[in-house]
């Protein structure tokens, strides 16, 4: 970044010229995300109206563009790691949002689980000692005051509050379990999110090989009651969806990632804010 540039454009943000503000805006927007600081050190010092708002509308263009351009970079790398795809989703409406400072309570959720494991409890032991950690330990619960709400989706929002709904808890359930070796995966039921417990004996890198794999289910918003295939073929059943093979199965990453995108563009839409459902819904057309 050209400091000296950047500051010479940075001075002709008030220009009544509204093709020299555009020019202007057009060659900031073409820096890295770097040159954000500049522009709110010049926003703190400036106290005019016109001047502040453009700021702030090419700083959150900026950081809309970051967001866009390390999620496009997370999906064509195969979307590996669930809790960074989570963070980057947070990142969109918390920019300053720092990825280790969150992942340390991931961490600190993980060695707590970590002290009660050992290798001699079967796989319905080890899923009672998450939940006991997760749930009574850490008190994580459904926000069912606010079940549509944008912030059950920002995985920032749900460790800091302990609330959050199906998918954010399944999404930090199965991310302390899988660093622990355990083999524990989201599943993309309709209305619904769940987790389903694999046979251990299966690699665990390779979902395509878990198909028709499954041990059992969990759910996180009951405090991760353990279901089993009938549970699910009555919700199925229950909630008049068409029995499809993939309502039982672990689903990917990416997928897991794109159903909290569509509960965010559901949720902003609830509310009435068009900006930030046509925001997200720029970031779910990656997916495409």
């Amino acid at each position: 970044m050209d400091k000296t540039k950047v500051h010479a454009l940075i001075s002709l943000l008030d220009d009544p010229n509204e093709m020299i503000f555009s020019s202007v805006e057009e060659q900031l927007l073409k820096e890295e995300i770097g040159v954000v600081d500049e522009l709110e050190k010049a926003w703190e010092v400036s106290c005019d109206d016109v001047f502040q708002k453009r700021v702030e509308n090419i700083i959150h263009t900026l950081q809309l563009n970051d967001v866009k351009s390390s999620m496009a970079k997370w999906i064509n790398e195969g979307g590996q790691d669930l809790f960074y795809g989570a963070f980057l989703v947070a990142k969109y409406q918390y920019p300053e949002l720092n990825y280790d400072v969150l992942n340390e309570k991931v961490n600190k959720l993980q060695r707590d689980v970590w002290l009660e494991l050992n290798d001699h409890l079967t796989a319905i032991e080890k899923v009672r000692i998450i939940n006991h950690i997760m749930f009574d330990v850490h008190k994580y619960v459904r926000n069912s005051t606010h079940f549509f709400a944008p912030q059950n989706s920002y995985i920032n929002e749900v460790m800091d509050t302990k609330k959050g709904n199906p998918i954010s808890l399944c999404i930090i359930y199965s991310v302390v379990a899988q660093r622990l070796g355990l083999p524990i995966y989201g599943v993309n039921l309709p209305k619904n999110f769940v987790l389903c417990y694999l046979d251990e004996n299966i690699h665990p890198y390779s979902i395509v090989e878990y198909k028709d794999n499954v041990m059992f289910y969990i759910n996180p918003v009951n405090k991760g009651a353990i279901l089993g295939r009938k549970e699910i073929e009555y919700f199925i059943k229950q909630q008049k969806l068409n029995h499809v093979p993939s309502y039982f199965n672990p689903c990917s990453n990416l997928d897991t990632i794109k159903r909290v995108l569509f509960n965010l563009s559901y949720a902003y839409n609830n509310e009435g804010n068009e900006l930030k459902k046509e925001e997200i819904l720029q970031l779910l057309q990656l997916f495409r």
